[in-house]
């Protein structure tokens, strides 16, 4: 049995996360709406409410540095939404260093190590000794309104009726009836018509109605007229009346000039959404829901070991199914009554179905939308274009496709690096990018989309391009290429050399990057997740990365061939189809061997020789056919030369152990049943290795 206080750590540190990863969305939406000069109050108040509940969170389990830093940052926040702090670029900043720190004592919490004390107080300080401002000036008191109100008014709503007022925008009186059953429907239908058209302040009883409904007074803050908001609200019931202001205050215009704010700040408001009911004088409660303790979620925590341990399982039913198969198939002539052989029938028939509607519900478990990653990269993109002052756009589409949790965690520092060298690498300098013609403001766009069982990721920017002759001229320093070669060698190769490691075309080394350290780890993880990388690039246009990856590792069907009497497993994904190999056709190009394939050239690869197996054991069939197995691995392709055929199977591909992980050719294991294992083909990595051979051949004989 599991201890209760390791589970709630868990329990702890995985809510934490999520509410973390929600500031981090909430923050990226703020830095939007930064830009465009007027911050979102709905999203600094979301801000604080998260902070407020992670320190509260935090102060429950002893999570001491967390909890500091949650102080700290709620006081800043609050200072913001309520007026007394400027929210600019160095505001947002110190959010931004929050929200990272959050990451770093979150991961130490959960490693058992130790917390990044001296980042924690430098951040603690400054945000401490962040200025304060006073609150902008009044214009509440301008309104008629009875005092009652403002004496139920929380500071925060007080605080964003002065903004609008101050604003020159109208207050309106709304006076709604709503049944106590739909009350939390009708109200986010209401919120959701007033929200294009200002912002509403808050909502308070009447006191009247009967026990089936509630009356609500809603005070909006508009630029439109009464006569717009009535016909706006017309279906729903809404009464609308406008706050007459004091005489001699003055009166407000439909269109009023924007207020002004100081460079480089932004005023909060007013617009556009709506503040979290927050009045000291609660709704009554409706009687038939008193004493219920039913929860209103239908979501659950599952840990992804947990999904990995019944996916083992749901794998052993499916061998557990094949060995059902050929026992069946052996007793079959010995006899077995028509009925006892149709029903066998029926039964290995529905267990296939319900094998398989398992395997696919555990696989959906384990999906999770790429927004969940992309929003991390917008984060990081923002950085560093603060750190290297340059201007760009970042455009994201298909952040809904989803992938395997597990690639989604293995695939962030890869993207992560790539996104750091289109901004610095790719994007121009302003005066560069003006000399050219381009906008001043870059583009960088990063794209997803499922493509039958493997999402495609895209990475482009509208930048300076790749240099291929900088890249040759190093690539030949460095003896990483034969002079004798240049001439013979593509476009396509030259692009390919960046992933060599040390290549690099930046003259001096930045603090983002330039070292030429990295795309060759970008590779070679993506390689590790059963993934290609692609590159295209044109000088003064841009570049643009394509990352191919199966959905899941999870349960991969699978070819199953024989090569000198051993069984591997080529993932079905990569495979186009399978032929017969006739010898008389093959023909040598370059020192490898090669077929045509309807009119066009296909390098072969004979795995026997590629693993160095020893013959087959038993005795050579006489014409005995072998097979070319076509594969792919991006726009790549080879046929693997193999003696047989066995069949297509589901299989759980497991990792392989410390001692064979540094064997190359191969992404894992499976069992095959019968007792036996098979080594799943890495065909990616393999058709790399193929393609590319001539190059490393090359490179080896310089440096020999």
């Amino acid at each position: 049995m599991s201890d209760p206080a390791d589970k709630g750590r868990s329990d702890f540190l995985t809510e934490a996360e999520e509410i973390v990863e929600g500031l981090g969305r909430d923050l990226v939406l703020l830095d939007e709406s930064l830009r465009s000069g007027s911050a979102d109050p709905d999203v600094v108040n979301d801000l604080f409410r998260g902070v407020h509940t992670l320190k509260g969170l935090a102060g429950l389990f002893g999570a001491q540095h967390l909890g500091s830093l949650s102080h700290e940052l709620e006081a800043k926040l609050d200072a913001i939404r309520l007026g007394r702090a400027a929210l600019n670029n160095d505001a947002l900043d110190l959010l931004f260093r929050a929200l990272e720190l959050y990451h770093r004592l979150l991961l130490a919490e959960k490693e058992g190590a130790a917390p990044p004390l001296r980042e924690l107080e430098e951040l603690v300080g400054k945000l401490e000794g962040s200025s304060q401002r006073p609150e902008a000036g009044g214009g509440a008191e301008e309104l008629d309104l009875d005092p009652s109100i403002f004496a139920v008014l929380t500071e925060y709503e007080e605080h964003r009726l002065r903004v609008n007022v101050s604003a020159n925008l109208r207050v309106f009186r709304l006076r709604v009836s709503f049944a106590l059953l739909t009350i939390d429907d009708s109200l986010e239908r209401l919120k959701a018509a007033a929200k294009p058209h200002g912002e509403i302040i808050t909502y308070l009883p009447t006191g009247e109605g009967d026990a089936d409904s509630i009356e609500l007074d809603i005070l909006m803050a508009s630029r439109e007229s009464a006569e717009t908001l009535t016909d706006l609200f017309a279906s729903s019931g809404v009464t609308v009346s406008e706050v007459p202001r004091k005489r001699g205050a003055a009166t407000p215009s439909y269109a009023p000039k924007p207020a002004e704010v100081e460079p480089h700040d932004v005023a909060i408001g007013p617009p556009a959404a709506l503040p979290e009911r927050r009045s000291s004088i609660p709704p009554p409660l409706d009687p038939r829901a008193v004493g219920t303790v039913r929860s209103i979620t239908q979501t659950v925590r599952v840990d992804i070991q947990k999904l990995d341990r019944l996916m083992n399982a749901v794998s052993e039913l499916a061998i557990v199914k094949s060995s059902l198969d050929r026992l069946f198939d052996r007793i079959r002539p010995v006899g077995v009554d028509r009925a006892t052989a149709s029903e066998l029938v029926r039964l290995s028939r529905t267990f296939d179905r319900q094998l398989e509607a398992m395997q696919q519900g555990i696989l959906e478990v384990r999906m999770v939308p790429l927004g969940q990653l992309f929003e991390r990269l917008s984060r990081v993109a923002r950085q560093v274009s603060r750190d290297i002052g340059k201007q760009f756009n970042l455009v994201i589409t298909g952040a809904e496709t989803e992938v395997d949790k597990l690639i989604v965690e293995e695939l962030s520092d890869p993207l992560m690096h790539m996104m750091r060298n289109a901004i610095d690498h790719g994007i121009e300098p302003v005066e560069s990018r003006t000399a050219q013609g381009k906008p001043v403001v870059g583009t960088v766009a990063l794209n997803a989309f499922q493509k039958g069982n493997h999402v495609v990721i895209e990475l482009e920017d509208d930048g300076a391009g790749i240099d291929t002759e900088r890249v040759l001229e190093i690539a030949l320093q460095r003896g990483l290429i034969n002079p004798a070669d240049v001439r013979s060698t593509s476009r396509r190769e030259v692009l390919g050399l960046i992933f060599l490691p040390g290549l690099s075309t930046r003259k001096e080394a930045s603090e983002t990057s330039g070292r030429g350290v990295g795309m060759d780890v970008v590779k070679t993880n993506i390689a590790k997740l059963g993934g290609v990388i692609d590159v295209q690039s044109e000088v003064g246009i841009g570049t643009k990365f394509t990352i191919t990856l199966p959905i899941t590792l999870a349960i991969i069907r699978v070819l199953l061939v024989e090569v000198s009497d051993h069984v591997f497993a080529i993932p079905l994904a990569n495979v186009r189809e399978a032929v017969t190999l006739d010898e008389s056709g093959v023909f040598t190009v370059d020192e490898h061997e090669a077929m045509t394939l309807r009119g066009t050239s296909l390098r072969l690869l004979r795995l026997n020789n590629h693993f160095n197996l020893e013959p087959r054991r038993r005795a050579p069939v006489k014409n005995a056919k072998r097979y070319v197995v076509v594969t792919t691995a991006g726009s790549n392709r080879i046929g693997l030369v193999v003696d047989r055929l066995v069949g297509g199977q589901d299989v759980v591909m497991k990792a392989l152990g410390p001692s064979l992980r540094a064997v190359k050719g191969f992404a894992g294991a499976a069992e095959l049943g019968d007792q036996r294992l098979g080594l799943v083909i890495d065909t990616p990595s393999i058709v790399d290795e193929v393609m590319s051979s001539e190059l490393r051949r090359v490179a080896q004989g310089k440096h020999a």
